[in-house]
């Protein structure tokens, strides 16, 4: 919805003030992460798209999924249904959140990014604890 705003709204390659430290600056992106693997879009539209199905796949199927891991896959999924769809739609992922004075960060991303890692990090940390608590306290 942001995107489509932006799209309409702020030309290709132009900044959009918000305050002193977030920017709207209106970029393709036409490849991965950080910008890896330019041009291949419509490739990686096709992986996302194929491990999307698969993660939908695995919360259905599976017997043992938490509630809280349901709502993290939500965001995962939700953010990545949102840059697969921009592949297809636009051939690009439109990003525009553009964080101004942060040392050594140069990059520009947009709200699905954001659904992605807030989904990835709890069930990060999650699984890192129940790990270590399995380590400390195994079972035989």
């Amino acid at each position: 919805m942001i995107g489509y705003w932006v799209n309409s709204t702020i030309a290709l390659h132009s900044t959009l003030v918000i305050n002193e430290f977030i920017h709207f600056t209106h970029i393709r992106n036409h490849g991965g992460i950080f910008g890896l693997l330019q041009g291949m879009g419509w490739l990686l539209g096709f992986v996302s798209l194929a491990l999307l199905l698969a993660v939908v796949a695995y919360l259905c199927f599976s017997p043992a999924i938490r509630r809280f891991e349901f709502v993290c896959f939500g965001f995962i999924v939700g953010g990545g249904a949102s840059n697969t769809m921009d592949r297809f739609v636009y051939g690009s992922v439109i990003d525009f959140v553009d964080i101004q004075h942060i040392p050594y960060w140069n990059y520009i991303f947009n709200t699905a990014d954001v659904m992605v890692h807030v989904g990835i990090w709890p069930l990060l940390v999650f699984s890192f604890m129940s790990v270590s608590g399995q380590q400390k306290h195994p079972t035989t």
